[in-house]
């Protein structure tokens, strides 16, 4: 190769071994998508303390425990234009110090009000961080591997929730709630401190951008130093191309029932995760157990993530839709369980265990469906709406549950319902399937824009 030779960027990553510059790029963003799942999950193993310690009641509760949910809604809505536009690199620094500051922040709350507005800005900033983390993982990846990695690097959100259970569990008695609030603020500012070090700006972005040469080589050779002797870089995209950028592609005719369809799926997904997670703790203390085991319990729906790896093994070898919507369908049997398992521990850890393994597979898997249907001007803005429009299902679930429970209604009659969400989420990505984009016949992966 010498230095007049056109390097397509893609190829190069593909025709590379997986190296150890990926590795860190995977490692620091496997660290943000833990965080958030930590952070996130520990409002709910800290509601019980809540209602204590300000003399509150259950439905006082729904606004702090949506409050974050709001933030990642808007953060992502928000950042996906943003890093279509001005890069993956700065808007994975920005959200990762908002997040840590608010965060840490809120740990001095003196009242429900408070600690709500500051749970939406720490909300901003993980909305944020999460969709470009994936995008930014997305384009590092060859594509043999794309969703087994992405998958790998989402199983750090449902293990962040779950550690946060264990160790709300231990460190609430302890310390008191206000501890858990701090270690999942300062953790993010040294985080921080490590991504504005290494963290890379997304290869593909500078190239689709028109970056100069320079610092699109600079790159590639941290990935292997043939890239050193490019002249320049292109990129081939499989995905149809639209013409426009950002949310015009995640609109236009060719993606939009497509874009729908995912937003509707991860919205009945966190439907599920979040009635399940913010409530379990209470729901189960009132079914009868103690505090500490509706606690321990609870905290193993979320660990069940781990098999997101396997389902993204068989996305990059199967049809991914199809593999989705079967996790789908067969966590919303597994929740209507839960409910008919109230008054068996036993019965109770193994379905909780269970349903929680399918419904984060399901989940974790969303984001490597994404960033593999949109080209690289929509990837930012694809993931992050999904993303975000899918949080408004969260804010769902947990009113959801405040308003069954308002109504009076059963254990069970409270995840028969919940388990409904499973079967919309089913059915919406068999409608992506039958509706996905076609490759304009007359230009196959058309060459992008080359670096300068």
């Amino acid at each position: 190769m010498n230095r007049t030779s056109v390097v397509n960027v893609q190829t190069f990553i593909n025709e590379q071994p997986f190296g150890g510059f990926q590795w860190l790029v995977f490692f620091m963003c496997f660290v943000i998508v833990l965080l958030d799942g930590f952070d996130t999950a520990a409002i709910g193993f800290i509601a019980p303390s809540l209602l204590t310690e300000w003399g509150l009641s259950k439905p006082d509760l729904a606004p702090v425990l949506s409050a974050a949910l709001f933030g990642l809604a808007c953060g992502a809505l928000g950042s996906g234009p943003l890093s279509d536009r001005l890069g993956r690199r700065s808007l994975l620094l920005t959200s990762v110090f908002v997040f840590g500051i608010a965060c840490l922040a809120s740990a001095f709350s003196s009242s429900i009000g408070q600690l709500t507005v500051l749970r939406f800005i720490t909300g901003v900033g993980l909305g944020a961080a999460m969709p470009n983390a994936v995008t930014m993982m997305g384009e590092f990846c060859p594509d043999r591997r794309r969703a087994t990695v992405i998958n790998l690097m989402f199983c750090g959100f449902p293990l962040g929730a779950a550690f946060g259970g264990f160790l709300a569990a231990w460190m609430i008695p302890h310390f008191g709630w206000r501890s858990v609030l701090m270690l999942g603020g300062v953790t993010p500012l040294l985080l921080g401190v490590v991504l504005l070090m290494k963290m890379p700006e997304s290869v593909r972005f500078m190239v689709a951008s028109n970056q100069p040469v320079e610092r699109i080589r600079a790159t590639l050779a941290r990935i292997s130093q043939q890239a050193l002797n490019a002249g320049s870089f292109v990129m081939t995209e499989t995905a149809p191309q639209t013409g426009s950028k950002g949310l015009g592609v995640v609109l236009s005719r060719s993606y939009i029932v497509g874009s729908v369809m995912l937003w509707v799926t991860y919205f009945m997904g966190l439907v599920i995760f979040y009635a399940s997670i913010n409530w379990m703790p209470i729901l189960l203390k009132d079914a009868g157990l103690t505090p500490k085991s509706a606690t321990l319990i609870s905290a193993l729906f979320p660990l069940g993530g781990v098999g997101a790896v396997l389902a993204g093994v068989l996305m990059d070898r199967f049809n991914a839709n199809r593999v989705i919507a079967v996790c789908y369908a067969l966590t919303a049997v597994s929740v209507y369980f839960i409910g008919q398992a109230a008054g068996n521990v036993g019965a109770l850890v193994a379905i909780v265990f269970l349903s929680g393994v399918l419904m984060n597979t399901a989940q974790s898997s969303m984001p490597a469906l994404a960033a593999a249907f949109y080209p690289t001007e929509g990837r930012g803005t694809g993931v992050a709406w999904m993303l975000g429009v899918g949080r408004f299902g969260g804010i769902a679930g947990s009113f959801l549950v405040a308003e069954l429970t308002r109504r009076h209604f059963t254990f069970s009659g409270v995840f028969a319902t919940i388990a409904i969400a499973g079967l919309v989420a089913c059915v919406a990505l068999l409608i992506k399937q039958m509706a996905r984009p076609q490759v304009s016949e007359a230009a196959p992966g058309k060459l992008e824009s080359l670096g300068h």
